[in-house]
C-alpha cells in the first residue's frame, strides 16, 4: 500500500517543530550523521590527512557543526580556514595534487552576549560580533542563512509534543536519506521567482535553503506555490540578515543590495525584511564613513596603534617642552574574563591550562583545587603544570590542594612527589598546602578574586601521545584532548 504522505508530512513536522533542544545538543546528539566539534580544528583532522592520504573527517558526515566559535577560541591553524573558502563555494576542495568532493554542510554555533536590538541600532558592531575574527567577510559571504536564535524558545515541557512523533533514530535516518539521495534544486528553481537584485551566491544560498524546506516537509510529495512563498520568503530573511551584517562591515557598496525578495503569484514584487532591524537606520543605511573609519583602525594591531599613540604624545610633549612621564605603558589593556561555559571535544587542540585559566588568575592570591584524583604519576604531572601556569600567569601567594588517596600505599608513593612540588614553589613565594578529604568527589579550582572553574575530568584533560616525540607531547596547545565540559562561573567580588 502506498504511503500517506499527508500523514507522514505531519508526523515530521510535528516531531521537529514542536521538541526544542539546545544548539549543541542538536548538533552532537540529534543523528548519528552530524558533528559536533571545538574549535578550533586542525586542517589535517577537519579536511585531510597528508600523512595517511586520508580525507578528514568532512567525508563522512551529514553535517559538521563547530561550537563555540567565539573570540575566545584559539586559532592556530589558519590553513583550516583558507581550504574552507573554497569548499563553501564549491563543495570540494584541493589538496596534493587531487581535488576532493565531500558532501557535509557546515553550522556555526555561538552565543551573541549583547542586546540584538542594542546591535542592530549601533553604526558600528553586527550580528557577527562574536565571532572570532578569522571569520573575515569572504566566509561570512559564503553563509547560506542566519538562524536568529533569539526567536527560538528555551526547552520547556510545553514545547514537548503530546501528539505522535517519530523516534530520533528514524528520523535522523530519514533525513539522511533525504540528504544523499534526493535533489529537488531543479524543480525549486523552476518553482520560485525571485525578485532583482540577487548575486549568484545570494541566489544559491536562498534555493538550497527552499530545498531543505522541501526535503524535510515534502519527503513525497510536491509543495504547493504558498507553501513555497512561505519557505522562500524565510529563506529570503535568513540570507538578508548575512547581507545587512556584511553591508554595515564592509566600506564600500558590495554588498549594498539587501533588498531582496520575490514575485508573487501575481507577479507583484515583495521585499522582505528581517523583524529585527526593520526599522534600524544604522542596519538598513550604514554611515559609510565611519566604517571606513573603522576599517583603518582595524588594519593596525592594537599594540601597534598603542605605540603610534604614545609616540605622538611625546612627540608633541617635547615639541612644546612639557615634561615626560616616562612611565608610560605601551601594554595593550587587559581582556575583561567572562563567564563561559563550553565543551571541548575528542581531538580538539589548542587547550593548554593557560588558554583555559589565563583570564582568571591575575588577581587570585589563593587558589583552591578540589580534585580527587591527584595521585598517580601523570596526574601529579597535569597539577605541577598549572602551578607552573599559576606562577607564570597570575603569581599567587598560596596554593591549597584537597584530594584523597586510595590507600596508604598510594599516599606514600604521592605525597613526596607533591612535597617537592611545595618546596620549588616556595623558591617562588608560593606556598602549597596539601589537605586530604576521603569523602570528596567533584572537582573545580576556586580562585580567591570570585572565579571557580570546574572541568569534569579536572586537569586530565589531554589524549596520552602514542610516541612521546611527536608534536604535542611536550606544548599542551597542540595536544589533543579527551572529552569533558567547562564551566567559569563568578561567584564573588
Amino acid at each position: 500500500m502506498a504511503p500517506r504522505w499527508d500523514i507522514v508530512r505531519n508526523v515530521v513536522d510535528e516531531s521537529i517543530t514542536k521538541v526544542f533542544y539546545g544548539k549543541s545538543y542538536t548538533f552532537s546528539e540529534f543523528s548519528p550523521y552530524s558533528t559536533l566539534l571545538g574549535a578550533p580544528t586542525s586542517a589535517a583532522t577537519l579536511w585531510w590527512n597528508n600523512a595517511r592520504r586520508q580525507v578528514g573527517i568532512i567525508g563522512f558526515w551529514d553535517v559538521v557543526a563547530f561550537d563555540e566559535v567565539g573570540e575566545g577560541i584559539t586559532v592556530r591553524d589558519k590553513e583550516t580556514f583558507q581550504v574552507m573558502k573554497q569548499y563553501m563555494a564549491n563543495g570540494n576542495f584541493t589538496r596534493s595534487t587531487s581535488t576532493v568532493t565531500a558532501n557535509a554542510s557546515l553550522a556555526f554555533v555561538g552565543n551573541i552576549d549583547d542586546s540584538v536590538e542594542a546591535i542592530v541600532n549601533s553604526p558600528k558592531h553586527t550580528l557577527f560580533k562574536p565571532l572570532h575574527r578569522v571569520f573575515d567577510l569572504a566566509i561570512l559571504d559564503r553563509f547560506h542563512t542566519f538562524v536568529p536564535g533569539w526567536e527560538i524558545p528555551k526547552n520547556k515541557d510545553e514545547n514537548l509534543t503530546r501528539r505522535y512523533g517519530l523516534i530520533i533514530e528514524y528520523l535522523a535516518e530519514a533525513f539522511h536519506h533525504l540528504a544523499r539521495r534526493t535533489n529537488r534544486f531543479a524543480q525549486v528553481k523552476a518553482a520560485c521567482r525571485l525578485g532583482p537584485g540577487y548575486d549568484q551566491r545570494d541566489q544559491t544560498a536562498v534555493l538550497k535553503t527552499v530545498c531543505a524546506f522541501v526535503k524535510l516537509l515534502h519527503p513525497g510529495e510536491d509543495p504547493d506555490k504558498e507553501q513555497i512563498n512561505e519557505y522562500l520568503a524565510y529563506a529570503i530573511e535568513g540570507r538578508r540578515r548575512v547581507k545587512e551584517q556584511l553591508n554595515k562591515k564592509k566600506p564600500d557598496d558590495e554588498f549594498a543590495n539587501i533588498n531582496l525578495g520575490y514575485l508573487h503569484n501575481g507577479g507583484d514584487p515583495i521585499i522582505v525584511f528581517c523583524p529585527e532591524s526593520k526599522d534600524a537606520s544604522a542596519t538598513q543605511s550604514p554611515d559609510r564613513s565611519q566604517i571606513a573609519d573603522d576599517e583603518k583602525d582595524v588594519k593596525l594591531p592594537a599594540r601597534l596603534k598603542k605605540e603610534i599613540e604614545v609616540v605622538s604624545e611625546l612627540t608633541s610633549a617635547v615639541s612644546e617642552g612639557i615634561a615626560i612621564d616616562t612611565a608610560v605603558s605601551l601594554a595593550e589593556p587587559p581582556r575583561e574574563p567572562k563567564e563561559r561555559h563550553y565543551r571541548i571535544h575528542y581531538g580538539a587542540t589548542g587547550y593548554s591550562y593557560e588558554s583555559i585559566f589565563g583570564d582568571y588568575l591575575p588577581g587570585a592570591d589563593e587558589i583552591v583545587i578540589e580534585d580527587p584524583f591527584i595521585r598517580q604519576h601523570h596526574q601529579i604531572i597535569n597539577f605541577l603544570r598549572f602551578c607552573e601556569t599559576a606562577v607564570r600567569v597570575g603569581k599567587p601567594k598560596k596554593i591549597i590542594l584537597v584530594t584523597r588517596f586510595e590507600d596508604q600505599l598510594e599516599k606514600d608513593e604521592a605525597l613526596p612527589k607533591l612535597l617537592t612540588i611545595a618546596d620549588s614553589l616556595n623558591q617562588f613565594a608560593v606556598i602549597l598546602e596539601i589537605k586530604e578529604n576521603s569523602n570528596l568527589h567533584d572537582r573545580e579550582i576556586r580562585l580567591s578574586n570570585g572565579w571557580t572553574i570546574k572541568i569534569g575530568r579536572g586537569f586530565d584533560i589531554y589524549q596520552r601521545p602514542d610516541d612521546w616525540l611527536q608534536v604535542g607531547a611536550n606544548d599542551l596547545d597542540l595536544r589533543p584532548c579527551l572529552e569533558t565540559n567547562v564551566d567559569v562561573i563568578r561567584t564573588g567580588k
